[in-house]
């Protein structure tokens, strides 16, 4: 949530935060931006001649904010396990937000002019249920959790980050994910590999 400026052909179509040219009506939200970003930069890479390297996309990850957003209170402390199928909380940001990004994909994978190739890491769903796992008050404002004031200067609680993970936990998980995938990709390479290096 930076305050940026959106160019396409050359034309300020928007910006976050702060529309540049508030004399030129909003031509394209932050939303539909991340979806046009998503799409130009992997189009680049299906054209681009020559290219045949393996590119992951690793899908949207969604915050955990409840009862608010990360600038109006809302918090995320308190989870010490994994959510239930009952206990998602449904969140209309993330599933927009993940829309753009797997039509974006879908749409360079039909464009595809080389022998790239490109495989969707949708890690999305999966962590959803992983409210547990959030940084939560200390790690945005910087301070060891023994030292850490419940409330600010102000009075107010801090702000949470509720939408980066701690390690150790889904963030290996990603990890082991994408292993599985370069794993699958590349295992007939890899033995040919291995057994022409055992045969010199």
């Amino acid at each position: 949530m930076k305050q940026s400026v959106y160019i396409l052909n050359n034309e300020i179509v928007g910006g976050q935060l702060r529309s540049p040219d508030k004399s030129r009506p909003l031509k394209v939200n932050h939303v539909e931006a991340f979806g046009i970003s998503v799409e130009t930069i992997l189009h680049a890479l299906v054209t681009l001649p020559n290219y045949t390297s393996l590119t992951i996309v690793r899908s949207y990850s969604p915050d955990h904010y409840e009862g608010g957003a990360w600038n109006t209170g809302g918090p995320c402390t308190g989870k010490v396990k994994p959510a239930l199928d009952g206990e998602i909380v449904e969140n209309g940001y993330t599933n927009i937000m993940h829309e753009k990004q797997v039509m974006g994909f879908n749409r360079a994978i039909r464009k595809r002019m080389n022998r790239s190739k490109l495989k969707l890491m949708d890690i999305t769903e999966a962590l959803g249920y992983r409210h547990d796992r959030q940084s939560g008050i200390p790690a945005l404002v910087g301070i060891p959790t023994r030292t850490r004031k419940p409330n600010g200067p102000d009075g107010k609680p801090p702000p949470q980050d509720c939408l980066h993970r701690c390690a150790s936990g889904p963030v290996d998980t990603w990890n082991e994910v994408m292993l599985e995938i370069i794993r699958r990709e590349f295992e007939g390479a890899v033995a040919l590999i291995i057994e022409s290096f055992w045969v010199i």
